[in-house]
C-alpha cells in the first residue's frame, strides 16, 4: 500500500515549483547547534584521526535542516575528491524519523565527540547493546525499522533494507515542480549516475537532462493520461489506464511511485492492473495529482492495490478523495473491497479516517438497529474492516454471541469532530464507467 498525506511535517516531502526548492522542517531536536567552534585541541585532533573514517553502522548526532542536532545511523560511505581519512561523506538515517528523511552529509555536520562505537546488529536485536539508549528510544528506533513491513519476516525486512537502503534519486522535475525523493527505486542501470531526473507529466517519460526533456516535449502530443476519462467535475478529472494497452505508461508510472513509496512491490508486468490517475486540468493539459491501482481480477476482495498523492499536492484532501473513488467503483461493481495489505503508516491514517467518518455519518442518521452486514452493503467497505473500525473507537460490544453496535450521539459527535474535514467529495452523478471485462 501506498503513501498517502503526510499528517506532520517531518515525514513529507519537499515540493516546490523548479528552480525554488523547499527545505523539510521538523520540530524539535535533542540538541541545540553549537557556539561559533573554537580553535581545536591536540586531543580533539587526535580523537577524529582516530574515528575518521566513520564506519558504516557507527552512530553520531548530525546537524539536520532544522539547525539542530540528531541522532543518525550511518548506511553508506563514499569517497569525495581528495586522499585524507576526512574525504568522505556520509549516508545517514536518523534514528527520530521515517526512511524517507534519509541523506548523503558532509563531514562538518556531524559531531565526532557523539560518536558511538559500531554494535553488531545480532547482539543488539538480543538485548546486549552497548548504545547509551533509553527504552523508549529503542522502541522508536525499531517502529522505524519495521513499520510498514509487518508481513516480512526479519530475514526478509534485512534483504530489503540492504537493497534499498541508499537513496539512487535525489530529486526529479515533474510539470512545474521540483520534488524531492524519498526512497529508492530500481530504475535501469543506465540511470545509476543520474542525482535528478525529468519526467514528461503527460507520458512519464524521464530523461537524465532537462535538454532531452525540452526537446521530447516538442514532440510529445499527449496532454493528460493515455487512457479514457471515466470522471470530471470542474477542474478535477479521473483517467482510467490499462496496463495492458499502455504497458510503458505504466511501468514508469510504477517507476515514479516507488521514489515515493518505501515498502510497494514494483510490478514489470503491469498487464494485470488498471490504474486510475487523478488529475488537475487547466488550458495547458491534465497535470497528475495521484493515482491508485487495481487488479483487474482479485480473489481477496482487493478494490485498490498501491495509492499514492504527491508532495505537491499533499495535505489537499486527494488522498481521501482516491480513497472514496476506489468505494463508489467497488459500489458499481455489486461488492464489497478492501485496500491490499500491508498498509502502510501513513496509508493506515487515511483508511482509519475514512472508514469513521463514512461509518459514524451514516450511524448519526440512521433509526433504529443496524448491522454490520447492512453497513457493509451500504458502503462496499469490507465487514472485517467495519469491525475493526468500530472497535478501535469502542462503539461496539460483544453480547450473547454477537456483536452490537452502541452509538450514542455524544460519542458520535466527538468521534466524528477528532476524525476531522473528510475532503474532496465523489459527485457520483459525474463519474461514468464500467466495471472491466477481458475482451475475448
Amino acid at each position: 500500500m501506498g503513501s498517502l498525506e503526510a499528517p506532520t511535517g517531518t515525514e513529507n516531502g519537499s515540493a516546490a515549483p523548479a528552480g525554488n526548492g523547499k527545505n523539510l522542517s521538523a520540530e524539535g531536536g535533542t540538541r541545540a547547534p553549537p557556539a561559533e567552534a573554537a580553535p581545536e585541541s591536540d586531543v580533539s585532533k587526535r580523537r577524529r584521526s582516530s574515528v575518521l573514517p566513520l564506519d558504516v553502522g557507527t552512530r553520531v548526532m548530525c546537524r539536520w535542516r532544522d539547525g539542530k542536532y540528531h541522532p543518525v545511523k550511518v548506511i553508506e560511505r563514499r569517497r569525495v575528491p581528495g586522499f585524507g581519512p576526512n574525504d568522505y561523506e556520509y549516508y545517514v538515517h536518523y534514528t527520530e524519523f521515517n526512511r524517507r528523511l534519509d541523506e548523503w552529509v558532509k563531514l562538518d555536520q556531524l559531531d565526532l565527540d557523539s560518536v558511538e562505537a559500531v554494535v553488531d546488529e545480532k547482539v543488539e536485536e538480543k538485548g546486549a547493546t552497548g548504545l547509551k539508549m533509553t527504552r523508549h528510544q529503542k522502541r522508536k528506533i525499531d517502529e522505524t525499522h519495521v513499520e510498514g513491513h509487518e508481513e516480512l519476516d526479519a530475514a526478509s525486512l534485512r534483504e530489503h533494507e540492504e537493497f534499498t537502503k541508499v537513496k539512487n534519486i535525489a530529486t526529479i522535475e515533474l510539470g512545474r515542480y521540483e520534488i524531492e525523493t524519498w526512497y529508492f527505486s530500481p530504475f535501469p542501470p543506465e540511470y545509476n549516475d543520474c542525482l535528478k531526473l525529468y519526467f514528461c507529466e503527460f507520458c512519464l517519460n524521464f530523461m537524465k537532462r532537462k535538454e532531452q526533456l525540452q526537446r521530447h516535449m516538442r514532440k510529445c502530443d499527449l496532454k493528460h493520461p493515455p487512457g479514457d476519462e471515466i470522471y470530471r467535475s470542474g477542474t478535477l478529472s479521473m483517467f482510467e489506464v490499462d496496463g495492458k494497452k499502455n504497458k510503458v505508461y505504466g511501468q514508469n508510472l510504477c517507476y515514479l511511485a516507488k521514489l515515493f513509496l518505501d515498502h510497494k512491490t514494483l510490478y514489470y508486468d503491469v498487464d494485470l492492473f488498471l490504474f486510475y490517475v487523478l488529475c488537475e486540468c487547466d488550458d495547458r493539459g491534465c497535470h497528475m495529482v495521484g493515482y491508485f491501482s487495481k487488479e483487474k481480477h482479485s480473489e481477496e476482495s482487493y478494490n485498490l492495490a498501491c495509492i499514492l498523492t504527491l508532495p505537491p499536492y499533499q495535505r489537499k484532501g486527494y488522498g481521501k478523495f482516491l480513497i472514496a473513488f476506489s468505494y463508489e467503483l467497488s459500489k458499481k461493481e455489486g461488492k464489497v473491497g478492501t485496500p491490499e495489505r500491508p498498509l502502510s503508516d501513513l496509508g493506515l491514517l487515511s483508511y482509519r479516517g475514512y472508514w469513521t467518518r463514512v461509518l459514524l455519518d451514516i450511524l448519526k442518521k440512521h433509526k433504529g438497529n443496524i448491522s454490520i452486514k447492512e453497513l457493509s452493503d451500504m458502503t462496499a467497505i469490507k465487514a472485517e474492516d467495519i469491525l475493526t473500525t468500530l472497535q478501535s473507537l469502542e462503539l461496539i460490544q460483544y453480547r450473547k454471541g454477537q456483536h452490537v453496535i452502541c452509538a450514542d450521539p455524544k460519542v458520535l459527535d466527538r468521534h466524528l469532530k477528532a476524525a476531522g474535514r473528510g475532503g474532496l467529495e465523489v459527485d457520483v452523478t459525474k463519474l461514468i464507467w464500467t466495471p472491466y471485462k477481458e475482451q475475448s
